[in-house]
C-alpha cells in the first residue's frame, strides 16, 4: 500500500473488513464522484478487522470510500473535509472508534470547536461511555469553557467505578490546573463535589481535591477549611496531611496541627514525615527537623534519605561522630535500595561530600580528599571541586585552589553563576576581601539589575569597614527587589550593630520579618536592635526563641552577651560553649569573647 498515505487505525480496520465482505460476494455500490485509489487485496483472515466491522454493523463500499476519502483529506490540505466525512461515518455506523478518530482529526488541525462537536456527538450516541464524557470534559477545559464543564465533571464522577473514584478525585486539581480563571474553576468543582463531600466513603478524598483547587485559586483559608474537613473524615489518610503540609505557614497554625496529628497516628508514612522535616528546614527550624529525622531512623532504620539529611544537619551542629555514622549508614542502605541510578548517584555524591566535610573539620585533609575522589556524578563536580579548593586553601595553597575553581565549566548562565560564587566564597573564607570584591564588581557590571550580586558585594564592603558603600549597595538591591528580606535585614543589623539610627534599623528588620516571618536570623537581628535600645528583657525573649529554632554560633554570641549584661554569667558561658561547639571559628562569637575578656 505504498501508494496510499498511512491511514488511521480505525479506517484500516474497517477497510479490511469491507474487502472481506466484498470477497464473499457483496456487490459494491457506485463509488462517489471523487476518484479513489484501488483497494488492496482481501486477506484470508480478517481477525480484528472483522470485529471492527461487526462493531460498525457492517460496512458498504460507499461508506468505505467515504472513510478513505476522509483519511486522505485529513492528511492533506483539507482536514476540515476529512473531519466532516469521518464524523458523518461515525454517525451512520454509531461506531465509538470513528467518533474518537473524528476528535483526533480535529485535534491535529487545531480545531477545538470541531473536536468538541465530535466528542459531544459521541457522548450523545453513547450516553454511558465514560471515554466520550472524558473527551468532552477535557476539550471544554482546553477551550477554557469552565462553567460548561460542570455536567461532564459530574458525569465523570458518576460513571467512575467505586474502586477508581478516589483516584478520579485526586486527579481533579491537575485537570483544572491550566484554566485561566482559577476562582471560577474552584466554584465549578465545589458544585460538582457537593454530593461526594457528603458521602462517607468519598468525603476525605473529595474535600482534599476541593482544598487543592481552592489553594490554586489563592483561597488559602478555604483550602485550610477543606483540609480540616478531609482530615476529620479520615485522620489516617495521607491526602489531607499532604495538603496541610503545603499550607504550612505561621499565619495558618491549623495546617501544621493537622500534620502533627497525622504523624502521631499508627499509619503515618515515613515519606510524609520526611517531607515535614524538609518543610521545617526551609522554615529554619533545624532542631525540630532533626527530631523528625531521628524518629524516622528509629522507626524505619532502613529508610535511606533520612540518614543522608540527618548527617548533613549533624555536620552543621558539629556533631561529627554522629554525622559520620549517618552518612556511612546511608551509603550502606543506598547500595541495596530501589531507585533510579541517577538518583542514587546524586545521593552517594552528597554522602561523600558530607564525609569529606567531617574529615576536614577533624583536620584530616588526606581523608577528606579520599572521600572526594569517590564522587563520580558529574552533577556534583562543582560541589566536589569547591570542597577540594577549600582543603587546598587550608594547606596554604590558595592560588592552586583558585586555579582549580577557575577551571570549572560554565556552559550555562547557572554554571557561570555557581562558579563565580564558589570563587567568592573561597576568597571570603580566606579573608581575601578585595579580590572577592573585584570579582563581584566585574559580575555586577555585566548584570547591573542583579540584586543578589549587589547584596553579596555589600556584605564584603561591610567586612572591609566601608559601611557607607554597603548601605548604598543594599538600598539599591532593595530598590531592584522590594521583597528582598535579606537586604532589609542586613541593613537594619548593620545600623544596630554600630548603634546608629536605631528606630530606622528596627523598621528595616521588621520589614524583613514581614517577608520572612519566624526566620531565626532576622529574629536575632530584631533582638539585637532591642538590646541596643535598652530593652534587655525583650531582646532576651527573642534571642532565646531564635536560638531554640537555630542553635547558631552567631545567635549564641548575641544571646550570651545579653545574658552576661543581665548578670546571668553562668548561663551566658554555657550558651557560648554551645556556640563554640557548632562553629569555633565564628568571627562574631570570637570577637564577643575577646571584647568581654571571657574564656568560656
Amino acid at each position: 500500500m505504498s501508494f496510499l498515505p498511512r491511514l488511521g487505525a480505525v479506517a484500516l480496520a474497517l477497510l479490511a473488513a469491507s474487502q472481506a465482505a466484498c470477497a464473499q460476494g457483496n456487490a459494491p455500490a457506485s463509488p462517489p464522484s471523487r476518484p479513489a485509489a484501488a483497494a488492496p487485496q482481501p486477506t484470508s483472515s480478517p481477525g480484528p478487522a472483522a470485529a471492527a466491522a461487526a462493531a460498525g454493523g457492517g460496512l458498504g463500499a460507499e461508506l468505505f470510500y467515504q472513510l478513505l476519502l476522509g483519511e486522505l483529506n485529513a492528511r492533506s490540505d483539507d482536514p476540515g473535509m476529512g473531519f466532516s466525512l469521518v464524523l458523518d461515518a461515525a454517525r451512520k455506523t454509531n461506531n465509538p472508534e470513528l467518533y474518537q478518530r473524528a476528535v483526533e482529526i480535529a485535534f491535529q488541525s487545531r480545531a477545538g470547536e470541531s473536536a468538541l462537536q465530535a466528542a459531544r456527538a459521541w457522548k450523545q450516541a453513547h450516553p454511558g461511555s465514560r471515554e466520550a464524557n472524558r473527551y468532552v470534559l477535557q476539550i471544554l477545559l482546553a477551550l477554557n469553557r469552565v462553567p460548561e464543564s460542570l455536567e461532564p465533571l459530574r458525569s465523570e464522577l458518576s460513571l467512575a467505578p467505586a474502586s477508581e473514584r478516589a483516584a478520579v478525585l485526586a486527579a481533579l486539581p491537575r485537570l483544572y490546573a491550566r484554566v485561566s480563571d482559577k476562582k471560577q474553576a474552584a466554584a465549578v468543582v465545589e458544585q460538582a463535589l457537593a454530593e461526594w463531600t457528603a458521602r462517607e466513603q468519598t468525603r476525605a478524598s473529595a474535600w482534599t481535591a476541593l482544598g487543592r483547587v481552592r489553594l490554586a485559586a489563592g483561597d488559602t483559608p478555604g483550602a485550610v477549611t477543606a483540609a480540616q474537613r478531609a482530615h476529620s473524615a479520615d485522620p489516617s489518610a495521607e491526602g489531607p496531611a499532604l495538603l496541610a503540609l503545603e499550607l504550612m505557614d505561621p499565619k495558618e497554625p491549623q495546617a501544621e496541627a493537622m500534620v502533627l496529628r497525622y504523624l502521631a497516628g499508627p499509619k503515618a508514612l515515613p515519606e510524609l514525615r520526611m517531607a515535614y522535616a524538609r518543610v521545617l528546614l526551609d522554615a529554619q527550624r533545624a532542631p525540630e527537623a532533626v527530631g523528625q529525622l531521628q524518629q524516622i531512623t528509629t522507626e524505619r532504620p532502613e529508610f535511606p534519605e533520612a540518614w543522608l539529611v540527618l548527617g548533613a544537619l549533624q555536620v552543621q551542629q558539629n556533631r561529627l561522630e554522629e554525622a559520620d555514622a549517618a552518612f556511612k549508614r546511608y551509603l550502606e542502605l543506598a547500595r541495596a535500595a530501589e531507585g533510579s541510578g541517577e538518583e542514587r548517584a546524586r545521593g552517594r555524591a552528597q554522602a561523600y561530600l558530607g564525609l569529606a566535610q567531617v574529615a576536614e573539620k577533624r583536620q584530616d585533609l588526606a581523608q577528606a580528599n579520599a572521600w572526594l575522589d569517590r564522587i563520580e556524578n558529574p552533577q556534583e563536580l562543582v560541589a566536589a571541586q569547591t570542597r577540594r579548593a577549600s582543603i587546598m586553601a587550608r594547606q596554604g595553597r590558595l592560588e592552586d585552589a583558585r586555579e582549580l575553581l577557575r577551571g570549572l565549566p560554565e556552559r550555562t548562565p547557572a554554571e557561570a553563576r555557581t562558579k563565580l560564587m564558589a570563587q567568592v566564597q573561597l576568597l571570603r573564607e580566606n579573608r581575601q576581601y578585595k579580590a572577592a570584591q573585584a570579582l563581584l564588581q566585574e559580575a555586577s557590571a555585566k548584570e547591573p539589575a542583579d540584586a543578589e550580586l549587589l547584596y553579596d558585594w555589600a556584605m564584603l564592603a561591610e567586612k572591609m569597614g566601608d559601611h557607607a558603600e554597603a548601605e548604598r549597595l543594599l538600598r539599591k538591591a532593595i530598590e531592584l527587589k522590594p521583597d528582598f528580606h535579606h537586604a532589609y535585614n542586613a541593613l537594619g543589623y548593620s545600623l544596630a550593630d554600630r548603634n546608629q539610627r536605631l528606630p530606622e534599623a528596627k523598621r528595616l528588620i521588621q520589614k524583613a520579618l514581614e517577608f520572612a516571618p519566624g526566620d531565626p536570623f532576622i529574629t536575632d537581628s530584631l533582638a539585637w536592635v532591642e538590646y541596643r535600645m535598652g530593652n534587655q528583657a525583650e531582646a532576651l525573649r527573642l534571642l532565646e526563641r531564635a536560638f531554640r529554632q537555630r542553635p547558631d554560633a552567631e545567635i549564641a554570641a548575641h544571646l550570651g552577651e545579653v545574658l552576661w549584661s543581665m548578670g546571668q554569667r553562668e548561663r551566658a558561658q554555657a550558651v557560648w560553649r554551645e556556640g563554640l561547639m557548632v562553629d569555633r571559628e565564628n568571627e562574631t562569637l570570637q570577637q564577643t569573647l575577646k571584647r568581654l575578656q571571657v574564656t568560656p
